[in-house]
């Protein structure tokens, strides 16, 4: 997963590589660190 560090939230959804299904895609980027946190997420969930 590529994530844009010019950005510190994003959401976008992308396909899953195992099963295909979409996911949404929540990244947080701590600005002092550096650090992401990638919360996925699924409608049916």
């Amino acid at each position: 997963m590529v994530v844009d560090p010019s950005v510190s939230q994003q959401t976008y959804v992308e396909d899953c590589e195992v099963c295909c299904q979409p996911i949404e895609v929540t990244v947080v980027l701590d600005e002092v660190t550096g650090e992401a946190q990638i919360i996925p997420s699924r409608d049916d969930e």
